[in-house]
């Protein structure tokens, strides 16, 4: 079965679908650990748009500064809380609909409840904020030299909105596709390569500040209408027009929008929330450094969130389809998913942890004290990572009042273990603390709630011994990193770098089953993850 290829998970990522849709394969071919290992391997790619992101933020802090890097972390914080609000869950609504659509037509229909829903509220709010931009200014803390900026760039940067909206939305209705690899052009080159390109030239030409907005609206302005064509080929936009508005697909799609709306904001505070709570409780050029040097940390930990988000967008719409075939297929992959995250991203937070001085150096001497903050996260988001694989699943596999019970009490320990820390402690390690903890909660609950009410649980008889021969990897990683941090930082930073690659080789080779080494198809061939002997 784990040898199985699944045309759903990788075929045709680029051929329109026409009259014959992907379901014409999918409904023959079982989901499998080997659909899983296709899909991921696009997805990877697509997602590698982050790490872009990683190395373009050192340069965006010795443009702009901390304080006024802070600022501009404070208001994308803001668009991104506010879309994942306004949206009304319609990115995760498609994931379940989508794959379940008989027809073109009413995958068209899921596309189209999405956006009019979707980004539509986002527009009106944008042009509220627009107005009311005088009366929000004073709200935010920042340098007195970037005072005169707030004001201005909130009018600005606020139409971010409805193009992160549309952006969301688009890439989501192609994964609902299965069409993982389609993000890699709009992600990588357009998105993030585009940004720092538009960034760079508005700060040689005196924009100042003002430069960083205006690039990023530039660039996802063009992945807006870039994404466009991608959607055309896999959605008949004929199709967007025929049938009825208020059909059962549109239905579908806006009620399953409103049901996982509340637990994707949730998800989205732990992400962007601290950033405005530090800002709003230090004065001044504090509180938009506080914002910047979490922001900071946010990012360098979400190399290793980028193993589970890469799994989630794979997990969700194969464990739909998986869920109409047998629900047998949706635990062997859940399973498989778990020992590749755990052997994935347990060493890789480990030697960023250990390597985390060198790493803070390349954001410059103020952004050592964000290292406290960044040790937390990158542990919190590896437990995540193990866990949060349960969360796609629960989305499409349990009735939709189970998806609130994680966010609900994720928040609220987040929230106690905030109010009893922040004021006792540092506020930047408090409230990151606070955040990690309220993080792992989330991701545990999910995994209980399968396991109690769906009887589905990953952690079957061979993860034992891949938990425990990847955290013996980890451990010597992690202090193998712990040795080269002690070096100079041009020497330290890639020597880290083929530690943590060395450490994941490892881990896949020696932590893995062998099937699971071998649904990894050519990849694990050419990494030398299976022997001549294991053939």
């Amino acid at each position: 079965m784990r040898r199985q290829f699944a045309k759903a998970a990788g075929g045709a990522a680029d051929e329109p679908l026409g009259a014959a849709t992907m379901s014409d394969d999918a409904d023959h071919s079982a989901v499998t650990s080997r659909s899983v290992a296709r899909g991921l391997g696009t997805t990877v790619l697509a997602r590698l748009g982050a790490v872009v992101e990683i190395v373009a933020q050192p340069l965006y802090v010795l443009m702009f500064g901390l304080a006024g890097y802070g600022l501009y972390a404070v208001l994308w914080a803001a668009v991104n809380l506010i879309e994942n609000i306004f949206d009304l869950g319609m990115t995760s609504a498609m994931q379940r609909t989508v794959p379940q659509s008989a027809s073109d037509v009413e995958a068209a229909a899921a596309l189209r409840t999405a956006m009019i829903f979707g980004v539509g509220p986002c527009i009106l709010v944008a042009a509220l904020i627009t107005l009311f931009a005088a009366e929000l200014g004073p709200l935010l803390n920042v340098a007195a030299k970037d005072r005169p900026l707030v004001i201005p760039a909130i009018r600005i940067f606020v139409w971010a909105l409805p193009l992160w909206a549309f952006v969301e939305i688009a890439t989501s209705a192609l994964r609902a596709r299965m069409v993982f690899g389609a993000e890699i052009r709009l992600r990588i080159v357009w998105e993030q390569l585009l940004r720092l390109v538009f960034a760079g030239l508005f700060f040689a030409g005196g924009f100042g500040l003002k430069g960083l907005f205006i690039a990023h609206l530039c660039s996802l302005a063009i992945t807006a209408a870039l994404s466009v064509r991608l959607l055309a080929r896999q959605y008949s936009f004929a199709d967007l027009w025929r049938g009825p508005w208020d059909g059962q697909t549109s239905r579908d799609t806006f009620w399953a929008g409103l049901s996982i709306l509340p637990s994707n904001v949730i998800t989205r505070l732990f992400g962007d929330a601290p950033a405005l709570v530090l800002n709003m409780l230090l004065p001044g050029a504090a509180g938009a450094a506080a914002a910047g040097l979490f922001t900071i940390a946010r990012k360098l930990s979400s190399v290793v969130q980028l193993v589970r988000i890469a799994f989630t967008y794979v997990m969700a719409p194969l464990a739909a389809s998986a869920e109409r075939r047998d629900r047998r297929q949706v635990a062997d992959i859940y399973a498989y998913a778990t020992r590749l995250i755990a052997a994935i991203a347990l060493p890789l937070a480990a030697v960023l942890a250990a390597g985390s001085a060198s790493l803070l150096s390349l954001f410059g001497d103020q952004a050592q004290a964000a290292q406290a903050a960044l040790v937390i996260l990158l542990f919190a988001r590896a437990v995540e990572a193990v866990l949060g694989i349960s969360a796609p699943v629960l989305q499409v596999v349990a009735a939709f009042r189970h998806q609130l019970t994680a966010s609900i009490i994720g928040v609220a320990v987040a929230v106690a273990a905030g109010w009893l820390m922040v004021g006792h402690i540092d506020p930047l390690t408090g409230v990151t603390l606070a955040t990690a903890i309220g993080l792992v909660v989330m991701a545990a609950i999910p995994t209980l709630q399968l396991a109690v009410v769906e009887r589905l649980h990953p952690f079957d008889a061979q993860f034992p011994a891949v938990a425990l021969r990847g955290i013996g990897v980890t451990i010597v990683a992690g202090l193998a990193a712990m040795l080269a941090d002690l070096l100079p930082d041009p020497v330290a930073l890639p020597l880290l770098l083929i530690i943590a690659a060395a450490a994941i080789w490892l881990a896949l080779r020696f932590a893995l089953p062998l099937a699971d080494r071998a649904s990894l198809g050519k990849t694990a061939r050419r990494l030398r993850l299976i022997g001549p002997a294991d053939r």
